[in-house]
């Protein structure tokens, strides 16, 4: 079984939302030779979005041509999330206003109303639903409350929630419990 803390290709699901968790696919963002892709295969991506819930196992199978579109909404999200650009919005906006497949409904046995999720044809159906939820988030409450993770060798983004707004790390059972631990190390050995 992989272990999602020290497997660096595992998905991470810290930010929060749908479309900060799809800008964590890219690893170690901005740290030169260290920066790496979580989604390097069609597969990943199809991967990805059977964790993130979007569609049952298996899942539509991904191109590589949707991949290089999945590639380009996710830098255009971290864009918009960390310093808006022209562009970056006009890519958002292009992968939110396309259709989605919509839910039907059908008649149960007994008569009665019931849900049939919608026909997942391939992922490229998906990419929108991650585009709106961008949208959603840039235009909502939670705006301004997108940070990067204050670790230094992290670079992670997630909205902050808490009631104070003042959240530091992407998780304080990673990054949150190193930085108390350095400081507790730091602090002991200034006193001795």
């Amino acid at each position: 079984m992989v272990d999602k803390h020290t497997d660096p290709y595992a998905f991470r699901w810290l930010g929060g939302r749908l479309s900060v968790d799809f800008t964590a696919t890219l690893g170690q963002r901005g740290l030169g030779d260290a920066e790496f892709d979580r989604l390097r295969s069609p597969d990943d991506l199809s991967r990805w979005c059977t964790e993130a819930g979007l569609c049952e196992a298996p899942a539509p199978a991904a191109t590589p041509r949707v991949l290089t579109h999945a590639h380009e909404l996710r830098e255009a999200l971290h864009t918009a999330f960390t310093a808006p650009t022209a562009a970056g919005l006009d890519t958002i906006s292009t992968w939110s206003s396309r259709s989605l497949p919509g839910p039907r409904l059908t008649l149960t046995e007994r008569g009665r109303p019931a849900l049939v999720r919608p026909e997942i044809h391939t992922i490229a159906d998906l990419l929108p639903l991650i585009a709106r939820d961008g949208v959603d988030l840039l235009t909502g409450p939670y705006a301004r409350r997108i940070r990067e993770c204050a670790s230094s060798d992290c670079t992670l983004l997630f909205v902050d929630e808490s009631r104070p707004g003042r959240r530091r790390w992407c998780s304080m059972d990673t990054c949150g419990a190193r930085s108390k631990m350095a400081g507790y190390r730091a602090r002991r050995t200034q006193r001795a």
